[in-house]
């Protein structure tokens, strides 16, 4: 989130901690071992376990980590452990499997950006309506040092996060894919393609960029909101719960801190200034994997091993709302 563009943010001012790390994975874990049981009862781990807009101030989140609070679309590219791009594209959409716990549950799955993005400035600079104000279409995202691109990572976790869902009987829909148009979707667009399947759950996956030293993911929950087309008031409870249970299994599962920078060691950040979450009509959160800008999370975030423990943390959090709504 170093970057400036529509729901990114330049990198926040590190901030005093309220208290220990230990603390607030200390609260995260009832709300975690809770989603992690109700995983194992309906399908198992699926083999991934393991121990912009400028001036914008958030608000931290109201619970502790344990606590239940136009354009087409674009392409992008899978990558295997050493960040380079896979050759096999996942289709956009799937069909419901023939049985699983979660037969009749419909995901949408939102990887953030695309890497066509940096050749077509012109088209994600143009404004779109989020509700509340005109932000643009999209952003860049941000990379690694190495140059391994927050794109990349995005399709490559959802396309795994997607195989996981899709094995325990989900409908999944991604907003972008290998092989879609060379930029975009816009923000409202992807928001919009969550409402019109009518996902019981949405999540848009990303990695930050804020300055090294800082580092941990933080999940974004959606604020209350009711201004021109935006009216989140139905999904803030659902959003966060999800958001609440995506935390604490992504935690438990990839041993990724909550961030030290941002949401006062929670992990948990509300805001009221992101187009994908302002628009939509469904329960949906952001997830900031880790920051792309510092050595730690960078090493984790380029290791294919280190991305199917993300996916598995992110899959047993939506599984664990899904199963309880």
């Amino acid at each position: 989130m170093s970057y400036v563009g529509p729901d990114f943010d330049p990198p926040q001012p590190r901030r005093p901690r309220r208290g220990p790390l230990t603390v607030a994975v200390a609260a995260l874990v009832p709300g975690a071992l809770l989603g992690w049981l109700v995983y194992e009862a309906v399908g198992g781990s699926g083999g991934g376990g393991g121990s912009g807009e400028a001036s914008v101030r958030t608000s931290p989140a109201t619970s502790a980590l344990g606590s239940p609070v136009s354009s087409a679309a674009p392409p992008s590219s899978s990558s295997s452990d050493d960040g380079k791009e896979s050759a096999s594209p996942a289709p956009t959409d799937s069909s419901p499997a023939a049985s699983g716990p979660l037969k009749g549950k419909v995901v949408v799955i939102d990887p953030g950006h695309n890497p066509g993005n940096f050749q077509h400035t012109a088209e994600i600079n143009r404004k779109v309506n989020i509700g509340t104000n005109w932000k643009e279409c999209d952003t860049t995202g941000t990379s690694t040092n190495g140059g391994y691109t927050e794109a990349e990572f995005t399709l490559d976790v959802s396309h795994r996060l997607k195989a996981l869902l899709e094995k325990l009987g989900a409908t999944v829909k991604l907003t972008r894919d290998t092989g879609s148009p060379a930029w975009g979707p816009c923000v409202d667009q992807r928001a919009r393609i969550g409402n019109l399947a009518h996902a019981d759950a949405a999540i848009s996956i990303h990695a930050d960029g804020a300055a090294a030293g800082d580092r941990g993911f933080h999940v974004i929950l959606p604020g209350s909101v009711h201004a021109g087309a935006a009216d989140t008031r139905a999904i803030v409870a659902p959003s966060s719960d999800l958001g609440v249970r995506i935390a604490g299994n992504f935690v438990r599962v990839t041993g990724e801190p909550a961030s030290n920078y941002i949401g006062d060691g929670t992990g948990l950040v509300t805001r009221k200034d992101l187009g994908g979450l302002n628009l939509s009509t469904v329960p949906k959160v952001f997830i900031e994997c880790g920051n792309m800008r510092d050595s730690k999370d960078a090493a984790l975030l380029t290791s294919g091993a280190w991305r199917q423990k993300a996916a598995q943390g992110i899959s047993e959090g939506i599984v664990s709302f899904l199963r309880a709504s």
